[in-house]
């Protein structure tokens, strides 16, 4: 990215760079959020304003929301210097609660979610009827509500800054084939790929979901697709569509790896391996992340390969995620049967064959990486899947990666990884295996290599790449 001006920069995601909590007195206190698109930001400071519109999450962000004018709180997120950059600002929707609901849980999470990540159990789900027809109603109230703030922003009354370049879609999601994409409702299909064409530049993590969405535009809309420009011209409007992988700030994680509270999980789990073979995992309890074939996989590694048995643990990190809704919670009560039967069946006096944990400490995840010997990263779809790259860079054994070839991330790791089929436990077993038996020259070899294709495009450059974009778009 060069340093010319780009310009004024409109942010809008769900979560913001900053939420509210109560402290003890019942005051309202800010935190600053971080990941890729607040470090992201922190590289274009100075450059650009910024204004970033996101949705109030919980009663206290709703709180702050309300007590200033049209949401626009004092406190924004930190430049490359650390201070806000000059005119920038943090714009929180107050949406009321029970559209945010629906708009967020019933079709963002279980609808749209599910289509992308092929979840459905067709014989039984989706099925959209009256229920669905106000969901959606709401889906498109919430999406009203983002894009009335960003016209405001991007409007005359925006202030007499420099002007405001084009839009820009980003997914971090995979992109469903247009087979399985035919599963919505005709008009809600037409109206989600409608939207993204309104944007002036669409990105995606891999080339695999930016061909999908290509697809499904020619399919479902007939829109003109010129794939090696990597165009779609719709109802007079042109988008180009490109891939934007995203990697990770390597200094910063480990720096962050190397904290007090890290080391202090790293003696633990060190202690609690007791000298054995570490595969490590770090998830969501999110049905796409694939957590329970994966337990499967280990359980059929232990039948399969008894020499393992007594030399391996296996620590996974499942933390709670989308709670609200009931398939989210009896998954995670699945995963704490499926452990306490491979407890049972394989574990004796002295060892512990499988450690599950189900509540969010993001630096003991830290230190899991710093001691894995293997990685199991073995989503059924994942966009990227930053866990496959921040682990190679924190091994300090170098660990193997057992990857399945349906994240994102696997375009790029396939070099350094044992690619299996998400599906197939038995294959995942045998990875497993395989990783395990790896001699430590060649798994060292290999996450030199995981550790660079990790580290080459962090945050900031992905988001300066995107912004480059818009610049020769809107020139």
């Amino acid at each position: 990215m060069t340093a010319e001006p780009v310009g004024r920069i409109l942010v809008a995601s769900n979560r913001g760079p900053v939420s509210f909590s109560r402290d003890g007195a019942g005051r309202l206190t800010a935190r600053r959020g971080g990941g890729g698109m607040v470090s992201g930001l922190s590289s274009v400071a100075g450059q650009a304003e910024v204004l970033w519109v996101c949705a109030a999450l919980s009663e206290a962000d709703r709180a702050a929301a309300q007590a200033v004018p049209g949401g626009y709180l004092d406190t924004g997120f930190p430049g490359g210097d650390g201070q806000q950059p000059s005119g920038s600002a943090v714009q929180m929707l107050d949406i009321p609660p029970a559209v945010f609901d629906r708009a967020y849980n019933a079709v963002a999470n279980s609808t749209l979610w599910f289509i992308h990540h092929l979840l459905y159990d067709t014989p039984n789900q989706p099925l959209f009827g009256r229920a669905f027809c106000r969901e959606w109603e709401d889906f498109r109230s919430y999406n009203e509500a983002f894009a009335a703030a960003l016209a405001e922003g991007a409007g005359p009354g925006g202030g007499d800054g420099p002007p405001v370049r084009a839009m820009v879609q980003d997914s971090h999601t995979p992109w469903a084939p247009p087979d399985y994409f035919a599963i919505l409702p005709g008009h809600v299909a037409r109206e989600v790929l409608d939207g993204i064409l309104g944007a002036d530049h669409a990105g995606f993590h891999a080339q695999r979901w930016a061909d999908a969405f290509l697809d499904c535009c020619q399919a479902v809309l007939g829109a003109e697709v010129d794939r090696a420009a990597g165009t779609v011209r719709h109802r007079g409007h042109t988008t180009t569509v490109a891939v934007h992988p995203l990697g990770v700030d390597a200094a910063d994680l480990r720096a962050r790896a190397a904290a007090p509270d890290v080391e202090a999980h790293v003696a633990a789990l060190t202690a609690a391996a007791g000298g054995r073979k570490l595969i490590v995992r770090v998830d969501r309890t999110e049905l796409s992340k694939n957590i329970a074939r994966g337990l499967a996989a280990y359980a059929e590694l232990l039948a399969s390969y008894p020499q393992w048995r007594g030399r391996v643990t296996h620590l996974a990190m499942a933390y709670p995620s989308r709670h609200d809704l009931p398939e989210y919670r009896e998954y995670t009560a699945q995963l704490q049967r499926l452990a306490r039967e491979i407890n049972d069946e394989f574990g004796t006096d002295d060892w512990n064959p499988l450690i599950l944990q189900v509540n969010d400490d993001y630096p003991r995840s830290l230190a899991a990486y710093r001691v894995a010997d293997v990685l199991l990263v073995n989503p059924i779809r994942d966009g990227m899947n930053l866990v496959a790259k921040e682990g190679p860079l924190l091994s300090e054994r170098g660990c193997a990666l057992v990857l399945s070839r349906e994240a994102g991330a696997a375009a790029e790791l396939a070099a350094g990884a044992l690619l299996v089929n998400p599906y197939d436990v038995t294959e995942t077993a045998q990875a497993l295996h395989d990783a395990l038996g790896m001699p430590d020259s060649e798994r060292l070899r290999r996450c030199a290599l995981l550790a660079t294709a990790s580290a080459a495009a962090p945050p900031q450059e992905w988001f300066a790449d995107q912004v480059s974009e818009l610049a020769v778009r809107s020139r």
